[in-house]
């Protein structure tokens, strides 16, 4: 026996003798080795801050937790998608749903402004859209439709579709809803099961957006009765008759009350709620960096605390309070109806002054893939907002120094751009002055002051990097949303393109 092997003998029975003891027992089949205590686990102090923050705030990091929702597999939301994407429900077969709400496109449009009916291709979307002007012809941003089942309160930027009970986890469903048809705070008897129905049965009635001329000067039901017949053809009749379980005729199936009932359920089922937030918040500190952890700490703690303090809008596992805020983003645009082009917000459809130049607080989750950003969608990158909250002021007066409206991607092509809104920097100055009198009078919905240095905004970034779900930026991961072209069940479905002809 060699030197090596020697030794490997006498460590070998040095070990047994460790391991019983001293004493020749060995290890009989019913005993076990002893139990090893692992170390502790070493939390950081960062990790302990803002898990602190994190209970203070009641997350759960699911905003869906308690609530029933549908799979895009199920045969209503399966109806609600063809729907969705065909252009029959434009007044003109020029648009539809999916023209300012396509998934690839983060549940919007991928535009500042959006651009409705009149498109030169109906198909291309994103960039490039338009008319031969290229002139966009509706006056907000596109809100995403990912988690509009989350919503309690209202939709769209004005929330003119709103729950007037705003019970929490019931997406409007527990209580009456009104509507534009019905006015403010007065129960729409037509408007639906929830928010998500009740706000489907609006953007077919714009001009702008769906409508074109059709039923020109007629009342919504007409309009909307029309678009129902329309699709009255035996191969809608059969999809219908699938995802209700019935074998009713036509004319009491296909109505505009089982279309918007099929395209909420196909909205609500866009539920992309996955991220790596969720994922840190249920227990795994490694799911985020460590500046998005500075970031989250700075998101959570308040303005006058030295922080960010954006959960004051943006509260709750869904990233918002549902409330209306003025924040004062640069306004330009066509406008809403109002004098000078000017967007009154949430007071046109309240009526009350108080609320001039406030728009709805929107959800932060996906927010990396649903800019631009802002009612105007003024701002490219979140830098931008966050530079926004930091100064609005200074921001807003260098958009309109460095160019305004011209430097976004849709308006790079437009002749004569400059002069397309002359009155869009006094219109800003006004929101301007509507947030410095809230924080004068120390209004509770006032935008807090902040006051963040360059590496703090990144950090802040880097935290709402992850409140993405990876499924909304993966193609495949979307397709189910997506109805393969061969499936269509008429000619006018919108087979998305981008300006270079790509499949979206």
């Amino acid at each position: 026996m060699n030197y090596k092997q020697t030794s490997s003998v006498v460590l070998s029975l040095l070990l047994l003798q460790g391991c019983s003891g001293g004493e020749d027992q060995g290890l009989s089949g019913t005993e076990q080795p002893p139990v090893t205590t692992p170390p502790p686990v070493q939390v950081s102090e960062i990790d302990t801050s803002l898990r602190a923050l994190i209970v203070e705030h009641g997350l759960t990091g699911d905003p869906s937790s308690g609530r029933t929702l549908p799979s895009i597999s199920d045969p209503l939301a399966q109806l609600g998608m063809q729907l969705f994407y065909t252009k029959a429900l434009g007044g003109e077969f020029d648009a539809a749903c999916v023209s300012c709400h396509h998934p690839v496109l983060g549940g919007t449009d991928g535009l500042s402004l959006p651009f409705g009916v009149g498109a030169i291709d109906p198909d291309m979307l994103g960039v490039g859209r338009g008319d031969a002007s290229g002139i966009p012809n509706v006056p907000r941003n596109s809100p995403t439709t990912f988690n509009v089942g989350l919503w309690d309160s209202g939709l769209f930027w004005d929330s003119r579709v709103e729950s007037l009970g705003k019970e929490a986890g019931a997406n409007g469903a527990a209580s009456g809803i009104s509507t534009p048809d019905s006015g403010n705070n007065v129960i729409d008897t037509l408007a639906g099961d929830n928010l998500a129905v009740a706000q489907a049965r609006f953007p077919v009635t714009s001009a702008e957006e769906m409508r074109g001329a059709l039923d020109a000067g007629e009342t919504n039901s007409v309009l909307r009765a029309h678009l129902a017949t329309r699709l009255a053809s035996t191969a809608w009749l059969e999809e219908f008759q699938i995802a209700f379980s019935s074998s009713a005729p036509a004319d009491q199936l296909v109505t505009f009350e089982n279309i918007v009932a099929a395209l909420g359920a196909y909205e609500r089922s866009q539920l992309f709620v996955d991220n790596p937030w969720r994922e840190y918040v249920q227990g795994d500190n490694n799911s985020i960096s460590e500046a998005a952890k500075r970031g989250a700490i700075l998101f959570f703690t308040p303005a006058d605390q030295q922080g960010g303090g954006c959960v004051q809008c943006h509260s709750g596992d869904l990233f918002s309070d549902e409330g209306h805020h003025a924040i004062g983003a640069p306004q330009f645009g066509p406008g809403k109806g109002n004098p000078d082009d000017h967007d009154f917000g949430r007071e046109n459809v309240s009526g009350n002054s108080v609320e001039r130049f406030r728009f709805r607080t929107p959800s932060l989750l996906n927010i990396t893939a649903t800019g631009p950003y802002m009612h105007s969608g003024a701002y490219i990158s979140l830098q931008e907002v966050l530079r926004h909250y930091n100064n609005p002021n200074n921001t807003v007066d260098d958009f309109f120094d460095d160019g305004g409206w011209c430097t976004l991607p849709q308006f790079a092509d437009i002749a004569n751009c400059a002069a397309l809104y002359p009155t869009a920097q006094q219109n800003s100055n006004a929101a301007l002055q509507k947030v410095a009198t809230e924080r004068n009078q120390n209004d509770p919905a006032a935008l807090p002051n902040v006051n963040l240095n360059n590496n703090e905004r990144s950090d802040i970034v880097s935290f709402l990097q992850t409140l993405t779900d990876p499924c909304v930026e993966d193609r495949a991961c979307l397709s189910p949303w997506i109805p393969a072209s061969a499936d269509a069940v008429d000619e006018h479905q919108l087979n998305a393109i981008d300006i270079n002809g790509n499949e979206l």
